[in-house]
C-alpha cells in the first residue's frame, strides 16, 4: 500500500494541478472494494465453532471441511460486519483453494436481473448502471467488495431470489395465481408448483412470524398478516424466497457439475437446516450441503454452545463490541 500511494505523488507531481483532483478520485474510487469498515477485524472478533466436533475450529480449518460440500449455506445477520468480513475471506480463501469452481449465489440479487449482473461482470456497463437497473440493495456497500472480487477474477455470480413484486402476489392472492404469469417471467422464480414450508418449519414460522395457520382462508390457510423486518405475509410467500433461492443454487450444478457454490442469504433462509436448505433436498437431492450461522451473543466467548447444537452445522459469533453496519429498524 505505501508503494502504491507513493506511486501515485510522484504521478500527480508530472501533471498539471488541473487534473490533480480528477485523478485522486478515479484512484480512491479504484481501490474502494478493500473495506476500510473491515480492515481492523480480526481473528479476535469472532469465534468460529463446529457443532460437528463440539470444539472451535479456525478459518482454514473452514475452508478445508468445504473440501466435503457442493454448497455452503453462509446464514448472516443483513448488518452485521464481522459477518460481511468472513464472508469475504472464507470467499477468498475458497478461490485459491478451489480456483474458478467457486460461484456466489446471492439472496442480495433477483433472478429477474442476472443478465444486468453479468453485464456488469463482463465490464459491458457502468456500476452506477448496475446497481440502479439490478435493484441493488440500501446497504449493497457490505456486499460490493465480494462482487468486485468475483469480477477482478472471472468468477461466476448468480442472483437467486424471487422477485419481490411475485412475493407481493403470492402474499395476496396465494401460489395459484403466479400461474398465470408469462412464460418468460416464470423462468424468474422457482418452478410450479413449489413447495411451502412443512413440519417443524412450518410451526416456526407460526411462532416467531404470526401466520394464523389455523384460518382456512381462500389460499388454503394460508392466510395473510403483518409481518415484522419486511418478511412475506403468508407461508407461500415465504416459501416462494426459500424455494427460488434454492433452484437457482441446484442450476448451477447444470453447467458446472464439479462447483463449489457459497450462498449468501439472512440466517432465517438456512438456520435450523429449514427453508431453503429443506428446498435444496429437492432441487439438488445429491449435493452435500454445509450450513453456517453467523450472528452477535452477548456472552460471546463465554456464551452456552449448547444452545445453538441445532442450529447449523458450524456457529460463528461476532464480536458484540464491532459496530454494526447498520441500524435495525
Amino acid at each position: 500500500n505505501t508503494e502504491r500511494y507513493h506511486c501515485v505523488v510522484i504521478y500527480l507531481n508530472s501533471i498539471s494541478m488541473k487534473n490533480t483532483m480528477l485523478v485522486l478520485l478515479t484512484f480512491f474510487l479504484a481501490t474502494a472494494f478493500v473495506s476500510d469498515d473491515n480492515k481492523s477485524l480480526t481473528e479476535k472478533n469472532y469465534m468460529i465453532y463446529s457443532n460437528q466436533t463440539n470444539s472451535e475450529i479456525t478459518l482454514d480449518n473452514l475452508v478445508t471441511l468445504t473440501e466435503q460440500y457442493d454448497v455452503i449455506l453462509f446464514g448472516e445477520e443483513h448488518n452485521d460486519s464481522v459477518a460481511h468480513f468472513l464472508q469475504f475471506a472464507l470467499y477468498e480463501k475458497m478461490h485459491v483453494k478451489f480456483g474458478d469452481s467457486v460461484v456466489l449465489s446471492m439472496e442480495m440479487f433477483d433472478r429477474d436481473v442476472q443478465n444486468v449482473l453479468s453485464e456488469y461482470m463482463n465490464s459491458m456497463i457502468k456500476e452506477s448502471h448496475f446497481k440502479k437497473d439490478a435493484r441493488a440493495w440500501s446497504k449493497y456497500r457490505d456486499y460490493r467488495p465480494l462482487v468486485e472480487y468475483a469480477k477482478k477474477n472471472k468468477l461466476e455470480v448468480y442472483a437467486a431470489n424471487a422477485p419481490m413484486r411475485y412475493v407481493s402476489l403470492t402474499n395476496k392472492k396465494g401460489q395459484a395465481e403466479l400461474l398465470k404469469l408469462s412464460p418468460l417471467a416464470k423462468t424468474w422464480i422457482a418452478p410450479l408448483p413449489f413447495d411451502t414450508a412443512q413440519g417443524a418449519y412450518y410451526a416456526k414460522l407460526r411462532e416467531i412470524i404470526g401466520y394464523n395457520m389455523k384460518a382456512a382462508g381462500k389460499h388454503g390457510g394460508d392466510s395473510v398478516v403483518v409481518v415484522p423486518n419486511g418478511m412475506p405475509g403468508s407461508l407461500s410467500g415465504q416459501s416462494l424466497w426459500d424455494a427460488t433461492m434454492a433452484y437457482t443454487i441446484s442450476t448451477v450444478f447444470n453447467t458446472k457439475p464439479a462447483a463449489k457454490v457459497l450462498h449468501l442469504n439472512g440466517r432465517f433462509h438456512s438456520d435450523d437446516f429449514f427453508a431453503v436448505y429443506q428446498q435444496l433436498q429437492k432441487y439438488a437431492p445429491t449435493k452435500k450441503v454445509l450450513v453456517i450461522s453467523t450472528m452477535t451473543d452477548e456472552k460471546f466467548r463465554k456464551a452456552d454452545m449448547t444452545q445453538y447444537k441445532n442450529q447449523a452445522h458450524i456457529i460463528i459469533l461476532s464480536d458484540p463490541k464491532v459496530p454494526k453496519t447498520y441500524k435495525d429498524q
